[in-house]
């Protein structure tokens, strides 16, 4: 098994017009074949520090080669539908684990190192064991790299064990057979730092022991031919059973097992991709790997049918011209305009919002702003027109500055001629705040102005993975959080006003322009014109894409929580102080979410209150039907006729809703009947 990366995210599966559940039936795990032509593949593990050496190159299998046919096994690497030797001149290669860089391989009466560059050396021979193993199987590390191998003995019940092996190399006895219960152990699971589960291959039954005081207890039984364990941050347990070929879910990590997923041949020693959050499983007979990911704890009264009295169809093709169209908004003047943002720089706007409009240059900005191709979450993000923009002509602009340090975020305002009302002068520009950001990517960038008449301002944790600076749950910081800012004011030695009731005003070490917090990159949020409610579309890393309403003062729960799932081994499982999205959906179904708005037009009644989203990288358009009253989300439908990944959505001031795709391209919602 996987035992560096101590992760397990659970997925969704495909949806379905009936209900969703954890295992088959409504919803069947989807199924992807990863590798075949293996030679009797017995074990899988996944490596990020292998990243370096093979920088696609993250799954590692363990082939056995002819059984009981020395020097034939090795270990292989897996890119793609092909596969890169490691390591050969293995005999039976089975149980892998990493360690760092090194990946340590149990091989019948040995247990191996083998470097990033394939080398390898015996860690630990026979003889280093206090009793000499028959049929090293299975490994499992712990945080101080320690190493747990579980030894079969003969199959047959007899002379199994689990041992201990130091960072030294130094082999201990952590259970034998004197203990009833261990017959021919195989499949080995850390549970917290004390607790081993213990899966035997000959009894079928699955033990979890206490390290601190030996004592071992049943969990569940029934799992003859119990070959590998995994688990999810949900609590739920994987079990394959060899002989039977069976994958089998064990609820809560208890019994009774239930099948789930495919039928297998031989399922031998699985794992879990954080990267996909998929169980890759080797079938031994077959000689191929299969991902198969989870469903997890989603809801089973969502209507997912295609919402067919809806159809999306081009618009503005006279704009297409716009370099990276990144917001469409309009001034709420009572003119009608519709001003559409380029990533560049520059901000054009139209007449009228109808198709035949010719596009007029609003502001050349592009000058100041810094774009990059290879770093294209900077430039020109968001855009919003002061609610008093009739009498006073200000709107403001949140963009990368080209004449300052490299990752500058700037929030500034700016004002229309003076000689020309249609057009705004960029000698105008008042820098509001300057962030400087620590990576080129999740810069957030949205602006809007809340029912309130104050300016809300989205960051993201400002880049790299995983949050490396810890800024989703800093408030000394303002990356990772949603702001809060009075433009018609100035507190002292400020260019703005940060108002009395933020909910951070007063805190020690905190920043007062702060509404909400453990945001990773909100891209985008929007205000219900109706209710006034907050809505946030949050890209997710790993396995989970979220929508989040927000609230004053609110911890979202970023880079502990990823949707409502714990984030990798450090992170937290379910907390009242952490608040959970309200709906969220899995890397099977997008890789990036495209927040929207609540549509509150009149051209398209079908979509009225709904909360209308895309996914960016599958291009997918949903309309979202959430009860505020009860809490739930109702429908997630799917809107056909999109074709391209989708950028950015936007209202006109008649509350119709647009969005651009990649290749500058614009579209709007009709009715179908």
């Amino acid at each position: 098994m996987n035992k560096t990366l101590a992760y397990a995210p659970a997925a969704l599966a495909l949806w379905s017009a009936c209900s969703w559940s954890l295992v088959t039936g409504a919803a069947d795990p989807v199924v992807t074949p990863l590798a075949k032509g293996l030679v009797n593949p017995e074990s899988v593990a996944v490596g990020v520090s292998y990243a370096k050496q093979f920088p696609q190159f993250t799954i590692v299998v363990a082939e056995i080669g002819e059984f009981g046919k020395d020097g034939d096994g090795k270990v292989s690497v897996i890119k793609g539908a092909e596969k890169v030797t490691l390591a050969d001149g293995l005999d039976d290669p089975k149980g892998l684990a990493f360690v760092g860089e090194q990946l340590f391989v149990a091989d019948k009466t040995k247990v191996w190192r083998v470097g990033p560059k394939g080398g390898k050396e015996v860690f630990a021979a026979a003889e280093a064991f206090p009793t000499p193993p028959k049929f090293l199987n299975d490994l499992e590390v712990d945080a101080a790299g320690n190493l747990y191998v579980s030894d079969s003995g003969d199959l047959k019940g007899g002379e199994g064990a689990v041992y201990k092996i130091a960072a030294d190399g130094k082999v201990s006895t952590v259970i034998d057979g004197k203990n009833p219960a261990i017959r021919a152990p195989n499949g080995l699971l850390l549970v917290g730092t004390d607790q081993l589960l213990i899966l035997d291959f000959f009894s079928g039954e699955l033990n979890r022991l206490n390290l601190a005081d030996g004592k071992l207890e049943k969990v569940a039984d029934g799992l003859e031919g119990g070959d590998g364990l995994a688990a999810d941050f949900d609590g739920n347990l994987y079990v394959t059973q060899w002989s039977k070929g069976i994958l089998s879910l064990l609820r809560g990590g208890k019994g009774p097992a239930e099948k789930f997923g495919p039928s297998f041949t031989a399922c031998a020693d699985l794992c879990l991709n954080p990267k996909t959050g998929q169980l890759l499983v080797p079938d031994m007979k077959a000689g191929t790997l299969l991902g198969v990911s989870i469903v997890s704890a989603v809801p089973t009264d969502v209507d997912v049918t295609p919402l067919t009295e809806v159809k999306i169809v081009p618009a503005f093709e006279k704009l297409e011209e716009v370099a990276r169209p990144i917001d469409i908004t309009h001034a709420g003047d009572g003119s009608g305009r519709l001003f559409v943002a380029s990533q560049l720089g520059n901000i054009y706007s139209l007449a009228k919002a109808t198709d035949d409009a010719e596009p007029e240059l609003f502001m050349e900005f592009q000058p100041h702003v810094m774009y990059k191709d290879k770093e294209n979450e900077e430039g020109l993000l968001g855009m919003a027109f002061h609610p008093k923009f009739k009498e006073n002509g200000q709107f403001f602009l949140f963009y990368t500055k080209k004449d300052a340090p490299p990752h500058t975020s700037v929030i500034s305002r700016f004002r229309v001629s003076s000689a020309d009302a249609n057009k705004a002068d960029p000698a105008t520009e008042e820098e509001l705040l300057r962030i400087p950001q620590p990576y080129w990517n999740h810069n957030g960038g949205t602006l809007a102005f809340g029912p309130d008449g104050k300016l809300y301002i989205a960051l993201g944790d400002g880049g790299a993975f995983n949050d490396p600076h810890g800024n989703g749950q800093n408030l000394g910081t303002l990356n990772g959080s949603i702001l809060r800012i009075d433009v018609d004011g100035k507190d002292e030695g400020l260019a703005y006003a940060v108002p009395k009731d933020n909910p951070f005003v007063g805190e020690k070490g905190a920043c007062p322009e702060i509404w909400a917090y453990g945001i990773r990159n909100i891209w985008r949020l929007s205000f219900d014109d109706k209710t006034g409610a907050l809505w946030a579309a949050d890209v997710g890393q790993d396995i989970w894409e979220e929508i989040n309403l927000i609230e004053r003062g609110g911890n979202y729960g970023w880079n502990l929580r990823e949707g409502m799932h714990k984030f990798r081994a450090n992170g937290s499982g379910p907390d009242p102080k952490y608040i959970e999205p309200i709906w969220e959906y899995h890397h099977d179904l997008g890789r990036s979410i495209t927040g929207g708005h609540v549509y509150r037009g009149k051209a398209v009644p079908a979509l009225e209150g709904k909360y209308v989203y895309a996914d960016y990288i599958r291009g997918t358009v949903w309309a979202l039907d959430y009860d505020a009253a009860t809490k739930k989300v109702k429908s997630n439908r799917e809107i056909s006729g999109n074709v391209a990944p989708v950028v950015s959505f936007g209202e006109d001031e008649a509350g119709e809703l647009y969005f651009t795709t990649t290749g500058n391209r614009f579209f709007r919602f009709v009715n179908t009947k």
